[in-house]
């Protein structure tokens, strides 16, 4: 039996153990001219920030606000360089020196993003979430006036992002319901009667929740690890990036890919991500009649709990180079029965994501102007092991999984790109890759502090 932690829900920052489920949101990455102008934002954002502390959904805010800080924020604020030197290589390096380990390359490279992401000019991010539009209108509307009264502080970007209908993505898939199940966490809502299959797979057939310093800092984590920094107790690193999907491309490559192979538009739709596009898995549902349903309607949390070996171990019902099965293996990455207790290694290397789309849905065909994607949000410990391990070596490379050089068929980025594999039990089936099909628009890494820490740094005196 798992112990039982008493989590601190007033001291961390809200969005991060559990999702608002907020429909709007607005995103304000800003320089900060001064340290004071910085600890003056600081100071403003405590007294106003949103907890972690459960509400019910009666209860629900109509509008919550979070901070972030990137490495240079902790600069500007004067903190002494021995602290500096604490914080991890990944976090304290631009993002745009990333870009290339990450497959941030052609159509995604650096030369590509907005003007000041990545290039350390940010140093906060003030982030609102609210459950109307025009309730997002009028708060992001104070929330510039504000900035404004404080002075020394200039907006870099500003993103907004509205969800779907029926809580999907650009390219029509159901999305947001698989997150990890974290020891001491409660689920609710929605995700409260789903949450098996969201841990480690365990050789008994069942789960076990995640430790919780995976996740949040100050706490052990799967290998019994604590970070002792007591600026980071309670506190979280976030990932944002700004990806923008080409809508149009990817309908016509499915309907390349089904003239050439005979098959429905929406099987190659589920093999390509691994889950039926109104969310439902591969392997527990690998046969049914396809048809346009699929894009229209979504199952209620759709049922997380499966694996993949012994039964699949070649991707026969879910390719090895899905979506889903790259950027989650559970119990896939064995390497031929070499690791034991493989769960255990995909459990290094979890993320809990609060993405939202940006841009309106395109109804048909039509090519328009209209810029959309997703604004890529994602928390975890350790972005190096964690975020960049899925990015890089599972969905830019394919040797984990026996792939060669074969990318995420989502994210590929190199042109010539090899194509898919899909595994057949007869003859397999190759899906020839669109370069491009998500391209990033720039990148930042930022630290969520805790309640106590974020008071601390709003009034600390430079080193």
């Amino acid at each position: 039996m798992c112990p039982v932690i008493d989590i601190p829900y007033d001291e961390v920052q809200g969005n991060v153990l559990h999702g608002y489920g907020l429909e709007h949101a607005v995103y304000l990455l800003l320089h900060a001219t001064t340290r004071v102008s910085a600890q003056e934002c600081l100071r403003y954002a405590h007294s106003h920030v949103e907890t972690a502390v459960p509400w019910e959904s009666e209860d629900k805010p109509s509008c919550t606000l979070n901070v972030g800080l990137t490495y240079t924020g902790l600069e500007r604020l004067g903190l002494p360089a021995i602290d500096l030197a604490e914080w991890p290589d990944v976090f304290r390096r631009p993002t745009r020196e990333r870009a290339a380990d990450l497959g941030d390359v052609g159509p995604s490279s650096p030369e590509h993003w907005e003007r000041g992401l990545g290039t350390g000019q940010v140093h906060l991010m003030l982030f609102l979430h609210t459950r109307s539009e025009p309730v997002l209108r009028t708060k992001a509307r104070e929330l510039r006036d504000e900035l404004d009264r404080l002075g020394g502080l200039e907006v870099v970007a500003c993103h907004e992002a509205h969800a779907l209908i029926m809580m999907r993505e650009h390219f029509g898939y159901a999305d947001g319901f698989a997150q990890p199940d974290i020891e001491g966490v409660t689920p609710r809502g929605r995700r409260s009667r789903a949450v098996r299959g969201g841990g480690v797979p365990l050789a008994d057939g069942g789960w076990r929740p995640l430790k919780l310093g995976e996740f949040l800092l100050g706490y052990p984590d799967e290998d019994g690890n604590v970070d002792r920094c007591s600026l980071r107790v309670n506190g979280t690193f976030m990932v944002y990036r700004k990806l923008e999907q080409d809508v149009v491309a990817f309908r016509e490559a499915l309907r390349r890919a089904a003239e050439v192979s005979g098959l429905h538009e929406e099987v190659i739709a589920a093999k390509v991500v691994g889950r039926w596009r109104d969310g439902m898995p591969l392997e527990l549902l690998p046969h049914r009649t396809p048809d346009s349903s699929l894009r229209e309607e979504v199952v209620d949390q759709p049922p997380n709990d499966f694996r993949y070996l012994p039964h699949d171990r070649q991707g026969y019902v879910c390719p090895r180079g899905a979506h889903v099965r790259r950027a989650n293996p559970r119990d896939a990455l064995d390497f031929d029965g070499a690791v034991a207790e493989s769960g255990r290694l995909s459990a290094r290397h979890r993320i809990i994501r609060r993405s939202m789309p940006y841009g309106t849905e395109l109804r048909d065909d039509a090519v328009d102007d209209e810029k959309r994607g997703l604004l890529f949000v994602c928390f975890n410990a350790d972005i190096a092991r964690q975020f960049e391990t899925v990015q890089a070596d599972w969905c830019n490379d394919g040797d984990s999984f026996g792939l060669g050089a074969e990318q995420d068929y989502l994210l590929a980025t190199r042109d010539p790109s090899a194509p898919m594999t899909i595994p057949s039990k007869v003859s397999p089936g190759f899906l020839p890759a669109v370069p491009g099909l998500v391209r990033t628009r720039g990148s930042e890494y930022l630290f969520l502090p805790g309640i106590t820490a974020l008071r601390n740094l709003s009034v600390a005196k430079p080193g």
